[in-house]
């Protein structure tokens, strides 16, 4: 019997491959991923500074582990090159070639790179993995200043843990304010408020066009023309789903591979999950909505067809400086803002012409209104 075969070790992988464990304890099965396979939480690597962990600190299992808790096959350091779905057949990086029975598309999203100049540029580091954090962890060893590119989720998490780890932090972002597609701007002003106040700099308006050695640093050249330096440059632009493969493949993509409510893909027998999985027009890089899709999918692979349900999800951003939980509308929502602010503590209400909530976004000690305001959401996928 062809094994099912799951792309990706992160959080969809592995919790995908224990749910399916749970339902089917003999078909084989098979997960495939270019790192390392060590399990891990991806939204702990923008705590491990503030934790003071390293990445060895922040895996829960090496691969060995996993695959005999899994009764699974775990392949690391590999790739899939091409998928012929016809003969439901894999081809990877070294040569290789797998028959599956059913395959899960789960390899996560990839770290959108701006488009820069300058001799320093492959120096510009970015935190996707558990080995791209053990990477930048051991190269701001004896550093001091750190500046990063991007003012999102990312970057403001970041800035945050950082600065707890005693560096000194630049953050570069354009769009005038942190978290400027999250949050209306009174709410901006509050992280912006906190996150100073720990020291943090923020540098609004110009983007980076540059990246040039200069000594024993690196500088930044804006669009401004002015140039800022830094020991250490981190990219945290925002996330992209990985298609490539699967659009070669003839599966259908858009942001992300488009997947039904049990999320299948167009072609039979292959599904996505995940930051890759673009579920009925939604692309939530979250880990909730991943969870869900995991429980779903494990028992439509089990022979039992399941359509994944996604209640209110409200997404808690890892600034301790200023407190931040957010639950977007759903994409296409009219509505305004109602916004009630004392200083650091900001409640945005998103109402639509009706005055129906559909969505909101808490800073502060307004944070402790997520459960009773989330109650008044309707579901993003129900």
């Amino acid at each position: 019997m062809d094994p099912v075969i799951i792309v990706g070790t992160g959080l969809a992988g592995y919790n995908l491959a224990k749910e399916f464990r749970k339902a089917d304890k003999e078909q084989p099965l098979m997960l495939l991923t270019f790192d390392d396979g060590r399990n891990y939480s991806k939204p702990m690597l923008s705590t491990g500074f503030t934790k003071d962990k390293t990445a060895d600190q922040l895996a829960m299992a090496d691969a060995e582990t996993m695959a005999g808790q899994l009764n699974a096959e775990v392949r690391t350091g590999v790739s899939v090159s091409s998928i012929d779905t016809a003969a439901q057949t894999l081809q990877l990086d070294n040569g290789d070639s797998l028959k599956y029975s059913q395959l899960v598309l789960a390899w996560g999203a990839e770290v959108f790179r701006p488009p820069l100049e300058g001799d320093g540029v492959d120096q510009v580091f970015s935190v996707n993995d558990l080995m791209d954090y053990g990477r930048f962890r051991q190269a701001l060893e004896g550093k001091k200043k750190v500046a990063i590119v991007g003012g999102g989720l990312i970057g403001c998490e970041f800035a945050n843990d950082l600065t707890n780890g005693g560096f000194e932090v630049e953050v570069i972002e354009p769009l005038g304010r942190p978290l400027p597609t999250l949050l209306p701007e009174q709410s901006s002003a509050a992280v912006k408020q906190g996150l100073e106040a720990i020291g943090v700099t923020f540098n609004f308006g110009p983007y980076v066009t540059a990246v040039n050695q200069s000594g024993e640093k690196l500088a930044l050249t804006l669009s401004d023309g002015s140039v800022t330096e830094a020991d250490i440059v981190v990219s945290a632009i925002g996330l992209r789903p990985r298609i490539k493969v699967a659009e070669a493949a003839g599966i259908e993509v858009n942001r992300g591979i488009k997947v039904d409510r049990f999320l299948r893909t167009n072609v039979a027998n292959v599904y996505a999950l995940g930051d890759c999985s673009e579920v009925e027009g939604n692309v939530m890089l979250y880990v909730l909505p991943l969870m869900a899709g995991a429980r779903a999918l494990a028992k439509t692979l089990a022979g039992t067809e399941t359509a994944v349900a996604y209640g209110p999800m409200p997404v808690a951003i890892k600034t301790p400086a200023c407190p931040v939980v957010v639950a977007p509308a759903p994409n296409g929502t009219e509505g305004e803002w109602e916004i009630e602010a004392d200083g650091l503590n900001v409640k945005a209400l998103f109402k639509d012409a009706e005055g129906t909530l559909r969505g909101f976004a808490l800073t502060g000690e307004c944070t402790g209104e997520k459960n009773a305001l989330a109650k008044q959401l309707p579901p993003l996928l129900g």
